[in-house]
């Protein structure tokens, strides 16, 4: 196990990542949870067939590719999936894991694999994990052979400490900060923070579009605006769930797509001393005092 990840639920097989078959033009959208993962794959999928509301699932369009829907599905059975994905288009993944978890190429003349990188304030982030992950389902916990005790707490104080600090999941935020930041320069890494996003929906769009060299017409902008905007993924967020053939509900409804704000980590339980110790052990797994301060507040990387 690496810095970039503590020791994930046992749906989520990262090694899954290395086995894949990886081709030119591919794009993996790399973010912490509860960072704006589901915003950032509806954005590339609506540039990508610019904007598009008839969707059933974007898990359907974007797959996550560390993830397993059984205890018993075979790792062929996923990789099978994401091999009959047309050769005629890009394909967009989802991955909460950063490299070497997720394999990292260097833009090449015959394979360019892009990287979209986001990351948000981890007192936020933190926040709405906790509900999140009371959101799962008692039958999808069942099937695991997990408690939902193991994941899950009524109480923010008692969920960090008891869950989050124990399995030392601090590294799913400064982790994956420490083993993506080196790589921020790439050219075909886009680096982007959660709350910059929000202050600016459109030159967001715009940064994206520039870096998957997309170009859509007027017409194609006014849709990709809209769908991508969270009034229309609130009405709609049935196509944001984590739907797979797995035989019982993983989530209940309207778990994917909650406030999204920004700056609102005490109104969820947040205070001082949690937000001390976090930090405290952030900048032990990070020590670069500039990547910890982007982490936070987000702005220009210089």
């Amino acid at each position: 196990m690496s810095i970039s990840q503590a020791s994930p639920p046992p749906w989520i097989r990262p090694e899954l990542q290395l086995k894949i078959d990886w081709r030119d033009q591919d794009i993996v959208i790399s973010v912490p949870p509860k960072s704006g993962t589901t915003w950032t794959m509806n954005i590339v999928y609506q540039l990508l067939n610019g904007g598009d509301p008839d969707f059933a699932s974007v898990y359907a369009e974007v797959p996550w590719i560390e993830f397993v829907n059984r205890p018993d599905q075979p790792e062929q059975e996923v990789l099978d999936r994401l091999s009959a994905m047309p050769l005629n288009k890009a394909r967009a993944f989802k991955t909460h894991s950063a490299p070497p978890e997720v394999p990292f190429f260097k833009m090449t003349p015959d394979k360019n694999v892009r990287y979209i990188v986001v990351c948000r304030n981890p007192e936020e982030a933190m926040v709405s994990f906790r509900p999140f992950m009371q959101k799962h389902t008692e039958a999808w916990y069942q099937l695991w052979g997990l408690p939902k005790e193991a994941m899950s707490r009524d109480d923010f104080t008692d969920f960090y400490y008891e869950v989050i600090n124990e399995a030392g999941m601090q590294g799913m935020f400064f982790g994956f900060l420490t083993a993506w930041w080196p790589l921020r320069y790439e050219p075909n890494v886009l680096f982007l923070h959660f709350a910059d996003m929000k202050r600016d929906h459109a030159g967001s769009l715009q940064k994206i579009a520039d870096f998957l060299s997309i170009s859509p017409s007027e017409t194609e902008w006014d849709a990709i605006w809209e769908y991508t905007g969270f009034p229309w993924m609130k009405q709609h967020d049935d196509k944001f769930e984590a739907i797979s053939e797995s035989a019982v509900p993983i989530m209940e409804s309207g778990a994917m797509i909650r406030k999204g704000e920004v700056g609102a980590a005490k109104e969820d339980g947040m205070n001082e001393e949690i937000s001390a110790h976090m930090l405290a052990i952030g900048r032990q797994i990070c020590p670069d005092p500039e990547a910890i301060n982007w982490l936070y507040k987000g702005g220009e990387i210089k």
